[in-house]
């Protein structure tokens, strides 16, 4: 074990398998207090089973952990905590019945007796303007707040326990640039006070902004680590997926003109949108753009049938039609993967093949004359689809809940390419996937704009809307201030559009 005083965690040779997966093999990894050390690799490369060994939620079959110099076996995630280790988890783990103090100090709350003291909900706002993310109301119920926001709470959650070590896995997915920048500042000011932080995220142009050392996963095994410093991108890239990428953030499509497959008129609902209007035509790809709050997404769930409409039209193959329930929407011809895969996309206590074709069994193709699923038949295309979208699970039978994000999203993306959808809506389609995945999902929107499908893609993400869209229209308050031909356009333009009043612009 090295004496060095800069050094906070040491990892060495672990070792963890799970039924029919090697998941992490010989993987030793060092993290220095007053750094951020970027933890990288594609998903079920095996970089949130080794963070979850370390916040004592698994226990390693081999190999030591040395925290602050002593050897530690941890019995469980309570324990790892109380030594001084927090976890930001990709999937966000908030009671949405508690309000946003109570999330951020639940079982330290201070109390009057039996009663909670109204100090936690001044130490809450303390935490919350330390960090930036003052739009947060401590008394506010997380049940109404959006993704970002409850990602937010997470983020002051760990940050409230003055831990030596902050783990902190995909932090940024939902969030604003402005939100990330606060963020990021944060992390600058927890570095100065000596605190380790491990940073999970596939965005690689973060790593470079924001870490100090890279460790690279793949399959389990230690790839390499270095100092941020030392690499460049394409090592990164090539580390992680042994590979060049074959697909260019740079292409676009070239322009068509094909039958309106689906068209919005003036659709609003209260407090969410207003006015909002669009086609999407066979063999187009549509971008939605927008702060986080913009009501991109509550168009889209008003579209499937999941919200309300209050007023305007809707019309598929221009026929006019109401939606009122996604059971609908998926016999008019649409699909929609949501934003929230964990609370809105999985169905979490089923195994791969009954989440991948559940939405069809309404439908003819996998059931009998009396209505029954045909099991051989469900068996042999939920294969097929494990096989064409390279989804690594050990089984159809394994539990959905039990892989990597990455493959959760595939299997929620061929669900709905099963149905066969005319229109197919995807809300932040690479939130949380890695760069080798998510090349692989921007050539399948392009592959289906070029089979005839009508595709709507809602990403925060502009260097993806700019890769994959025909055209871009932006959001902002609600309402739409942009609709824009992607050849034409850039980043700087959507973001005006997208964070300025019309009144404040200037040409």
């Amino acid at each position: 074990m090295s004496d060095s005083s800069d050094v906070v965690v040491q990892l060495q040779n672990i070792c963890k398998r799970f039924p029919g997966v090697q998941a992490l093999r010989d993987v030793s990894v060092t993290i220095e207090r007053g750094k951020v050390h970027a933890l990288i690799g594609e998903n079920g490369a095996g970089k949130s089973t080794l963070m979850k060994i370390l916040a004592g939620l698994y226990r390693p079959e081999e190999g030591r952990i040395f925290l602050q110099g002593q050897e530690v076996v941890f019995k469980d995630a309570r324990q790892a905590l109380e030594m001084g280790i927090s976890t930001i988890y990709q999937e966000l783990l908030l009671c949405p019945n508690l309000t946003v103090a109570e999330n951020i100090f639940l079982g330290r709350e201070p109390t009057n007796g039996p009663f909670l003291s109204r100090e936690v909900y001044a130490r809450c706002q303390h935490e919350l303007d330390r960090i930036g993310f003052t739009e947060l109301r401590p008394t506010a119920s997380v049940a109404d707040l959006t993704v970002a926001q409850r990602q937010m709470v997470e983020i002051a959650k760990a940050l409230a326990l003055d831990s030596a070590v902050i783990i902190m896995d995909e932090p940024t997915s939902s969030l604003t640039p402005a939100e990330v920048q606060h963020l990021f500042k944060t992390i600058r000011q927890l570095k100065q006070q000596g605190k380790a932080i491990i940073f999970i995220s596939h965005r690689i142009d973060e790593i470079f902004e924001i870490a100090d050392h890279v460790t690279v996963l793949r399959d389990g095994e230690l790839v390499g680590s270095r100092p941020i410093r030392e690499v460049t991108y394409d090592d990164v890239v090539r580390m992680m997926v042994n590979r060049e990428l074959a697909v260019s953030l740079s292409q676009r499509y070239e322009g068509r003109e094909g039958e309106v497959l689906l068209e919005a008129r003036d659709l609003t609902r209260a407090g969410a949108f207003e006015n909002v209007s669009f086609t999407l035509r066979r063999g187009e790809v549509l971008g939605f753009a927008g702060l986080i709050g913009a009501g991109r997404t509550e168009v889209m769930r008003a579209i499937f049938g999941i919200d309300r409409l209050d007023s305007g039209q809707i019309l598929v193959a221009g026929k006019e039609v109401t939606v009122q329930s996604p059971q609908q929407a998926i016999r008019l011809g649409l699909g929609m993967a949501t934003e929230d895969r964990k609370d809105d996309g999985l169905f979490s206590a089923l195994n791969v093949r009954e989440n991948m074709t559940i939405a069809q069994l309404g439908l003819s193709s996998l059931t009998d004359a009396l209505g029954f699923v045909r099991r051989d038949k469900e068996v042999e295309v939920t294969n097929r689809y494990v096989q064409s979208m390279d989804i690594r699970t050990p089984s159809i039978a394994t539990p959905v809940i039990s892989l990597s994000g990455g493959n959760q999203q595939k299997v929620i993306l061929s669900r709905w390419l099963m149905t066969e959808p005319k229109v197919l809506i995807l809300d932040e389609p690479t939130r949380g996937i890695d760069v080798g995945a998510k090349a692989e999902i921007h050539h399948l929107i392009r592959q289906l704009a070029l089979e005839g499908h009508g595709v709507i893609v809602v990403s925060s993400e502009l260097p993806e809307l700019l890769a994959v869209s025909d055209h871009i229209l932006v959001m902002r308050e609600g309402l739409v201030t942009a609709h824009l031909t992607t050849a034409d356009t850039n980043q700087e333009e959507i973001m005006i559009y997208a964070t300025i009043k019309p009144s404040e612009r200037t040409n």
